[in-house]
């Protein structure tokens, strides 16, 4: 080849070169700065997660202490925090009530922390209260602890509704200092709590849970595995059946003092702020009626601010088996 040649192909090269070529393009490194101090912390999709799942325990303890209580009170969720154990022990109060919760399912602990303040307007309303005086700074009797122990069993069961996770149960141990939250807690452990602030009769209190990490993995777990499947970016809701689409009919339901005969004079003679005597005797119960037909002995009674009625004996309608034959 004669060196005309050769120059004549000098161009072609660089030219295939310039067009792209076949020398692989060098990865640039991405380097980051590590902390330490975020290792194991939770993403903002699983705190908004664990976040729902105590609105919804939130829900579930507000109706059963209501019932519970006999009073009407609020409560919902304030504050999701993790932190260092350590860290979580110095802004604990000198007096608070301090119940750890074992689970069956899992190793590990989970704790309720409840101010006073809070626990005093539970065990008077337990004890027939009916008007809650700004107690002095003490700490519980040993027949309060007692109380408390029955309210600390509520908990767990409205816990144990809302988290969905069969077959765990949880049980309260006796009360704790703070100091003893070592036992439970080993000393790098970074906890999440969940503060919940509860108004009853005009006074706020706060209590809040205190989750190791192995019953927050647990609950994201189930979490996931509780979402729908999704097909084609859609979610398929199946149609609910008869019997389910029945739970959910309306019903006209009343609760009173059936058969009561009143003479035509009493009526004509009525004014407003009058009385009209019925001529019951008190002794004798009320009815609950649904759509006509009597159900239950009924006696009227009051929950937190509401009326409501207390059922007694069932009463087999007299017309029931006549339509069921018909």
């Amino acid at each position: 080849m004669s060196l005309s040649n050769r120059e004549q192909l000098k161009p072609n090269v660089t030219e295939q070169q310039k067009r792209g070529g076949h020398k692989p393009a060098e990865k640039q490194q991405s380097i980051h700065v590590c902390d330490f101090r975020s290792a194991g912390r939770l993403s903002n999709e699983n705190a908004r997660a664990l976040a729902a799942l105590n609105e919804t325990f939130a829900r579930g303890l507000a109706s059963a202490l209501d019932a519970y209580l006999g009073t009407g009170l609020e409560l919902k969720v304030k504050t999701l925090d993790q932190l260092p154990i350590k860290e979580h022990l110095a802004t604990i109060p000198p007096l608070s009530y301090i119940v750890p919760f074992s689970i069956s399912s899992i190793p590990c602990t989970m704790i309720l922390e409840c101010d006073l303040d809070l626990a005093f307007p539970f065990i008077e309303f337990l004890l027939g209260g009916t008007e809650i005086s700004n107690p002095d700074t003490r700490d519980l009797s040993e027949i309060e602890e007692e109380i408390m122990q029955d309210v600390t069993a509520l908990f767990a069961r409205q816990a144990e509704i809302a988290w969905r996770m069969p077959p765990m149960s949880m049980e309260p141990t006796r009360r704790i200092k703070a100091s003893q939250l070592n036992h439970y807690c080993p000393p790098n452990e970074k906890v999440t709590s969940v503060r919940f602030e509860v108004e009853i009769t005009g006074i706020t209190g706060s209590f809040q849970l205190v989750f190791p990490s192995a019953l927050v993995n647990s609950l994201i777990k189930q979490l996931k595995l509780d979402e729908p499947q999704r097909k084609g970016g859609l979610r398929y809701f199946p149609a609910p059946n008869i019997r389910e689409r029945m739970l959910d009919c309306d019903v006209m339901l009343e609760a009173g003092v059936p058969r009561v005969k009143v003479a035509v004079r009493d009526l004509i003679a009525l004014q407003p702020g009058s009385v009209l005597k019925l001529r019951a005797p008190v002794r004798n119960p009320g009815m609950l009626t649904v759509e006509g037909m009597e159900m239950f002995e009924a006696a009227p009674v009051r929950n937190g601010s509401q009326k409501a009625a207390q059922l007694g004996r069932r009463v087999q309608p007299a017309n029931w088996g006549r339509e069921q034959n018909s």
